[in-house]
């Protein structure tokens, strides 16, 4: 079953639940603890929240332009593919795809890690409850895809009502802790800020999900990236006024250095025990993200499979409305990483891999303008030129900025690039002969 037959049956609300619940995860649960560390002046500190979140913001409605122009499912392989050819879509769609699996294997585990908290007697069997619980999501997949669907709109719901509640909170409570903070010391170093940069960006990430999905949504492709802007301001009213929560009711400092920020602010506001409710939050956000990734990495190798660049089973799509294999082959690979463990390095490379392929996003964006100007484009970059030139200098400081901190990583994706060209070359020749 090929892309054009595929049936859209996801109605437009998903859109949202998918960028809303897919954005909002582990980042927001101990980010500020690591921020704090870093910038420790309260205005400063709000501030960074809100500039990046506009940021983000723009960049969302500049990158929607791709996303307005592809009816396919595929996510960033499809865009990218579209606006660089061939190959580079392939090594993009191959690292997408990896981060997903890779991602999957470690959220199971980070799971397991909460668990035991609540459970220390389950530590002893983490990686076996973590295959099991990865299994089980799996396992929902090749029910189908509108099962998986319901169980997203329900979670994101849940997800943004705790969020909510616990801002609501934490604004009537104070701690005794809760201190004048100073400005942050010029003792900050390189890898301070590139640590504090890559946690914004992987706590914003997720902002064009539903192109995994573009394919399937009811409405087409320009109420797709419509909503993708919708769930982005609802993501960033609720980041701001839970950071503004925090700072009013426990200050910075009681927060920095903290692995679970929102956990240390209810110890401190409301009752010792009272961080266990983090700690469920952040077992519920996890499950939900097992799922959502279980939905759009095998959306990933089933692009790649359509356009001959993957096992053709990879393309076959089960009476559920999810591609079969692709699901199985991905879940197969979550449960060897999670049984080999050790795939701290996979964690680095794939949030390395983040910041240039957004930038590659907006470049995307200019040529295609050059070179489809009369393509339909049902929804324009918002403020083009001008917005798309700021994101394109804006994540290319980043981008730069990134490799440099983190060369070791960056030279292991070059190489991987490098190691991707025979690999291309052999999945093309097999495509011409078939």
């Amino acid at each position: 079953m090929t892309e054009q037959h595929r049936k859209r049956t996801l109605p437009g609300r998903f859109v949202i639940a998918v960028t809303v619940g897919g954005v909002i995860g582990l980042g927001i649960l101990r980010g500020p603890g690591e921020i704090a560390e870093v910038v420790t002046d309260t205005t400063l500190y709000l501030a960074l929240w809100l500039f990046a979140g506009l940021f983000v913001l723009l960049s969302t409605a500049v990158s929607v332009e791709l996303v307005g122009m592809t009816p396919r499912s595929g996510g960033f392989y499809a865009l990218i593919r579209r606006a660089y050819g061939p190959y580079s879509g392939f090594v993009i769609g191959w690292a997408d795809w990896l981060t997903y699996a890779t991602d999957l294997a470690i959220k199971a585990v980070v799971i397991m890690e909460f668990v035991a908290i609540l459970l220390p007697a389950s530590a002893a069997y983490t990686s076996a409850l973590a295959i099991t619980a990865t299994t089980v999501f799996a396992v929902v997949q090749l029910r189908g895809v509108e099962l998986s669907a319901l169980i997203q709109e329900t979670a994101t719901s849940l997800i943004g009502l705790f969020i909510f509640s616990l801002a609501m909170l934490l604004f009537f409570v104070s701690s005794a802790d809760n201190v004048a903070t100073t400005p942050a010391t010029a003792n900050s170093s390189l890898n301070d800020w590139s640590l504090l940069i890559a946690t914004i960006i992987f706590t914003y990430d997720g902002w064009l999900y539903a192109s995994y999905f573009s394919g399937e949504i009811r409405g087409g492709t320009g109420a797709v990236a419509r909503s993708c802007i919708k769930g982005m301001v609802i993501v960033i009213a609720l980041y701001m006024l839970l950071n503004l929560a925090l700072v009013k009711s426990v200050g910075l400092a009681a927060l920095a250095g903290s692995d679970l920020a929102l956990a240390r602010a209810l110890e401190l506001a409301v009752h010792p025990a009272a961080g266990a409710v983090v700690v469920v939050a952040a077992i519920v956000i996890l499950l939900s993200h097992l799922n959502l990734e279980y939905m759009t990495g095998p959306r990933v190798l089933q692009a790649l499979a359509e356009d001959g660049l993957a096992a053709r089973h990879a393309q076959d799509v089960g009476k559920g409305g999810n591609p079969v294999f692709a699901v199985i082959f991905t879940w197969a690979v979550s449960a060897v990483l999670i049984v080999l463990g050790g795939f701290e390095f996979l964690l680095l490379f794939s949030v390395f891999l983040f910041v240039p392929l957004y930038l590659a996003l907006i470049i995307g964006v200019l040529i295609l303008r050059k070179l489809e100007p009369d393509t339909r484009r049902p929804v324009r970059a918002w403020g083009h030129p001008y917005s798309t030139v700021f994101c394109l200098v804006a994540w290319t400081i980043i981008t730069l900025f990134q490799a440099y901190v983190e060369r070791e990583t960056a030279l292991y994706a070059v190489a991987m690039v490098a190691l991707s060209w025979p690999v291309y070359r052999f999945l093309e020749r097999r495509a011409e002969s078939s």
